[in-house]
């Protein structure tokens, strides 16, 4: 079996972590750090803890010669420092973050849920990550909050208003298409520009397992289609903050047809999203949005509006 890698990161993206920025010193001794969900206890006795790294962070070096490094566990009030010490655009991370020196000297930000001051205990190279261990020498803990989530490509307290919203009925046909035009509308022109044919070959994959199903697929399975064909699509117009729009629309989608909107197959849907397929490789901005404002359209001519149904 071959172990698709965007699959891979869809389906480990199914197990919910918490969010922490791990800092250090740069061999200058400037503090630096990244966002991290990779952290995970090891040892109570002696208390170890770990995270991993990329190969290609630019950050490797300094955590592989210091000799300590802190795990700052954020709380859910803290999700725009999660993106700021995320963003590669920010160079000096520090800038306007309150923090202060730990007893091992490595940055602790003041005012996370709690902050885990450790010794490098050891370092290994895995596949296409480094895995750090750390032997906690100091911890101290911040006010009491719940803490940072992130579950399928968003934070948890997001996804849970997002939730909230499509319950009550407040996310309507005429405004969430109207998000999906301007959002996908803004990805395909960028994916016609900025896409590789490997890119477009995903999302014409998607479009062909949705065809492939028929009336005894599973609902799940259906709804991880249809999100997956959008989620293609933002992948390969790679820019950081429509992404992140378009992870919500996702789960706003994925809401939806889990808990408002009955499902069946809609084979005049097929061709739509195959022209879209064709417009990207034709490189086709104008002629990509025409395709995914028709499929807007018939499937909202399909729904007869008022009866509410959304499918796949």
């Amino acid at each position: 079996m071959t172990i698709e890698t965007t699959r891979l990161r869809q389906l480990l993206s199914c197990f919910p972590t918490g969010v922490a920025v791990v800092t250090t010193r740069d061999p200058y001794g400037h503090p630096v750090g990244l966002t991290c969900n990779s952290f995970s206890s090891v040892s109570l006795d002696p208390p170890l803890v770990l995270f991993s790294l990329r190969s290609a962070s630019r950050l490797l070096e300094s955590f592989r010669q210091s000799p300590s490094f802190a795990i700052n566990i954020l709380s859910q009030h803290q999700d725009g420092l999660s993106r700021h010490f995320a963003s590669s655009k920010v160079i000096d991370k520090f800038v306007g973050i309150d923090w202060c020196a730990g007893t091992l000297d490595a940055p602790v930000i003041d005012r996370c849920l709690a902050s885990f001051e450790c010794a490098t205990h050891a370092h290994y190279e895995v596949g296409d990550h480094w895995i750090f261990i750390g032997e906690i020498k100091h911890m101290s803990a911040g006010a009491g909050d719940q803490a940072l989530v992130f579950y399928k490509g968003t934070y948890m307290m997001l996804a849970e208003s997002i939730s909230t919203l499509v319950l009550q009925g407040k996310l309507g046909h005429a405004d969430i298409d109207e998000a999906y035009r301007t959002l996908y509308g803004a990805l395909l022109r960028q994916a016609c520009t900025r896409a590789s044919d490997s890119e477009i070959d995903a999302i014409e994959a998607a479009a062909q397992q949705i065809e492939q199903q028929d009336a005894n697929t599973p609902l799940p399975q259906r709804i991880d289609s249809a999100s997956r064909f959008f989620s293609t699509i933002a992948a390969a117009g790679p820019n950081a903050s429509l992404l992140l729009m378009a992870q919500t629309l996702s789960s706003v989608l994925r809401e939806r047809m889990t808990h408002v909107l009955p499902v069946r197959l809609r084979p005049e849907l097929f061709p739509l999203r195959r022209k879209i397929v064709l417009k990207l490789r034709q490189r086709d901005p104008q002629g990509s949005e025409q395709a995914l404002d028709e499929l807007i359209v018939t499937l909202r001519r399909g729904d007869g509006m008022q009866g509410g149904h959304e499918k796949t």
